[in-house]
């Protein structure tokens, strides 16, 4: 039977200005493995430095492998694999290579993703930030369940504030009818969301727990495809390119979050909740306009489970079946 956490603080010690390495302060991680999305640029660049100084052995898997590489040289205990989340065949590539190492997995860090890019259509036809940001790390958490499914691992889905610009749109996932580029992002942000709800419910009775995280406003290559003027119009940046939005992060705070998620005693016995600022976060209203908490419809037990049969019948992939 399922234990259902409150998303409700639990006043963790930690908030927004905590960096990654803080929030791993005294965990020693050794003899763990840990897979990290996109784990060479950003926030998840930030993300590896910290588990990998805190000894955990972490799998980088990577579109730009080379990119991959370079940026994580010299640093000790990563190993650098391809994987495009894009592409259902790259997934199963990179899930076979590593289920044949036969090492077990502690932590998932569902990092990667893309942000409101021009229209783009992968595979039979699929919106590429829906299939990039959850079908692709749908598809990769199930494949790897044999290595995931045992007491302790943790899965952390990377989502964002961003899921306030939209819900699921039940009636054109894809976006047929109308390309949006900051809806369609926020649809794949309620997805992360969602994805933990429904992973933690069905990963429980293995000893799996799953968090969605919003790791905050950040500057990073995440932006790549808006202009200059859309982010001065948003405030986020002058015309320069400085970053004049006080409440934006450095990347090493952008990690915290999904890092304290991954690893913290802290949440020992609790899943399915959204976190951010290294706690849990809490549940606003619809009409409410800040940037933190989360929206209902996003941890929504019901929106889970459609969710996640539909992404079955998409992907045709289910460890639960």
């Amino acid at each position: 039977m399922r234990t259902t956490t409150p998303q409700h603080g639990i006043g963790s010690g930690f908030g927004a200005q905590s960096t990654a390495r803080e929030a791993l302060q005294g965990i020693d991680l050794t003899g763990k493995l840990a897979i990290v999305t996109g784990g060479y640029s950003g926030i998840g660049l930030e993300t590896t430095r910290a588990l990998a100084g805190a000894g955990a052995q972490v799998v980088v898997p990577a579109r730009r492998r080379a990119m991959a590489e370079q940026a994580l040289a010299g640093v000790d205990g990563v190993e650098v694999d391809e994987l495009d989340l894009a592409d259902l065949a790259s997934v199963r590539a990179f899930v076979e290579r590593f289920l044949a190492s036969r090492r077990s997995v502690e932590i998932v860090i569902s990092n990667a993703g893309i942000f409101a890019c021009p229209e783009t259509r992968v595979g039979p036809g699929w919106e590429v930030q829906f299939a990039t940001n959850h079908l692709g790390h749908y598809a990769l958490v199930n494949l790897l369940w044999p290595a995931i499914a045992h007491d302790g691992t943790r899965v952390v889905s990377v989502s964002s504030a961003g899921h306030r610009r939209s819900p699921m749109r039940w009636d054109d996932v894809m976006f047929e009818r109308g390309y949006d580029k900051w809806a369609a992002y926020g649809q794949t942000k309620t997805a992360n969301a969602l994805f933990a709800v429904e992973l933690d419910a069905l990963g429980e009775k293995a000893g799996v727990r799953t968090f969605a995280v919003h790791p905050g406003g950040i500057r990073t290559p995440l932006q790549r495809h808006l202009t200059t003027e859309e982010m001065v119009a948003a405030g986020w940046i002058d015309e320069q390119g400085s970053v004049i939005d006080p409440s934006f992060k450095t990347p090493e705070q952008g990690a915290a979050t999904q890092v304290w998620a991954a690893t913290s005693p802290q949440l020992q016995g609790m899943g399915g909740v959204y976190c951010e600022d290294c706690d849990i976060a809490e549940v606003v209203p619809a009409d409410e306009t800040g940037s933190s908490g989360v929206r209902e419809y996003a941890i929504n037990p019901d929106h889970a489970a459609r969710l996640w049969a539909l992404s079955a019948q998409l992907t045709g992939i289910n460890a639960f079946n």
